[in-house]
């Protein structure tokens, strides 16, 4: 076994962060659901409301612009995208689809800010409310969780270089 290892691990509890829940109005029956196990696993975490900031853009496609302005600037510790893509009969579903997560991945890795995917691509509406059901089946509130632990992670890597 290998000894004198650093070991990065999350917090389970975090202070002074600033957080930006960016999401889609398009399939907002399902968004709605996934905002509100965002905004209750925040809650349940200890973040205060008052350092969240809430954007809603018309659809999927139009996140990525907002999250690179929210980036820029420089005042968020974590950014969430929460979103609905359901797949049609024709192609639209792919280029939407992609064209967000490479927006979302860009921006996350040109800003060093981590950038939660929380944009549901389901199949069809059942696979959609499935995934944005209650606290254990929500993509949001799983969104929520995974931007409060790259949060404690990447506060952690930046202290072992300071």
């Amino acid at each position: 076994m290998l000894t004198g290892i650093t070991h990065i691990e999350a917090d389970k509890k975090l202070a002074d962060c600033r957080i930006a829940i960016v999401c889609s109005k398009y399939n907002s029956h399902v968004v709605d659901r996934l905002l509100q196990g965002c905004l209750t696993a925040l809650a349940q975490a200890g973040v205060d409301g008052k350092s969240v900031t809430l954007v809603k853009v018309p659809g999927a496609y139009e996140i990525s612009i907002i999250v690179k302005q929210l980036a820029e600037q420089g005042s968020y510790t974590a950014i969430i995208t929460l979103g609905a893509i359901i797949r049609g009969e024709t192609p639209h579903f792919e280029f939407i689809s992609q064209a967000c997560a490479d927006g979302i991945a860009r921006v996350s890795l040109d800003s060093g800010i981590p950038v939660i995917f929380g944009v549901l691509t389901v199949d069809n509406m059942q696979q959609a409310l499935d995934r944005s059901g209650d606290e254990e089946s929500n993509k949001g509130s799983e969104s929520a969780l995974a931007a409060l632990e790259m949060i404690s992670v990447t506060r952690k890597i930046r202290g072992l270089f300071t």
